[in-house]
């Protein structure tokens, strides 16, 4: 039997939310999806008037704002923000080699597998739809790399494992977002997979600890740092925004003379984050 076949059935083409239609009615999985969003915002906003971060963040802009140097035109912000966009955000240029590629793998799984999730239940989960083959795959493909990128940082590259020596079981509290992620698209390749091979109970009890595991994921971002992902962008154009008007966010300016290290900077590559 090859992985993705069974019965003559590929699971990276079946649509599993068409097939849980039978058992569950579609409006049941469109209301869960909005439980979910409305808990994301809920636990934004509270994070946001408990952390303060959002009131401070633009008092700090509008601090900075006083201490520019420079008159930066508006086709220069545009300009700015574009880049920020394309190269910071899309690309996570700020983070390099393994630690990026595991980034990049989990950012763009989980958008794929999120945004397919949605489509897939609010157009296609009704038993007697047809869901384009694309839609399926991608799903799939979204999950597996949540996977890659999730269990090579989890294991090999998380600071406090890689580079402090701590066990990889090790868990706190900003563990809680990462390690709910990767569980979730690993109950869900699970559950497709038994669905697909109607191993019937193992199914269910595999799309139980999926529907927990979102419920881990979206009610814990308050705790989490679920958070960031939106604060992240506007901290990036800001910076970037402060470097070329000559506020440089209040910091004060580099060194004209570089600090004497001597020959002992070179004995081990950069480890520490």
């Amino acid at each position: 039997m090859i992985f993705g076949y069974t019965g003559g059935y590929n699971m990276f083409a079946i649509n599993p939310f068409s097939k849980l239609s039978e058992f569950v009615p579609s409006s049941v999985m469109q209301a869960y999806i909005i439980v979910m969003i409305i808990l994301v915002v809920v636990g934004i906003l509270l994070d946001i008037i408990h952390k303060k971060n959002v009131r401070y963040f633009f008092d700090n802009a509008k601090k900075a704002k006083k201490s520019a140097t420079n008159q930066v035109s508006v086709g220069k912000k545009t300009s700015i923000v574009i880049k920020t966009v394309a190269s910071d955000i899309l690309t996570t240029s700020e983070l390099a080699g393994r630690r990026r590629i595991a980034h990049l793998l989990g950012m763009y799984g989980t958008i794929t597998f999120w945004v397919t999730s949605v489509i897939m239940i609010f157009c296609y989960s009704a038993n007697e739809s047809v869901t384009p083959s694309i839609l399926p795959l991608l799903w799939h493909l979204g999950a597996i790399t949540i996977c890659l990128g999730g269990y090579w940082f989890w294991f090999f590259l998380r600071v406090d494992v890689s580079t402090e020596g701590n066990p990889w079981y090790r868990i706190i509290k900003a563990d809680l977002f990462v390690l709910s992620l990767v569980v979730t698209a690993t109950f869900g390749l699970i559950w497709s997979y038994l669905q697909a091979a109607n191993i019937s109970g193992w199914d269910t009890l595999f799309l139980v600890m999926f529907m927990l595991s979102n419920l881990v994921l979206f009610g814990g971002v308050y705790w989490s740092k679920f958070a960031h992902m939106f604060y992240k962008p506007g901290a990036a154009i800001q910076k970037n925004l402060s470097e070329a008007d000559g506020s440089r966010d209040n910091l004060p300016l580099p060194s004209n003379k570089p600090k004497e290290f001597g020959l002992g900077i070179k004995r081990e590559a950069p480890r520490h984050y």
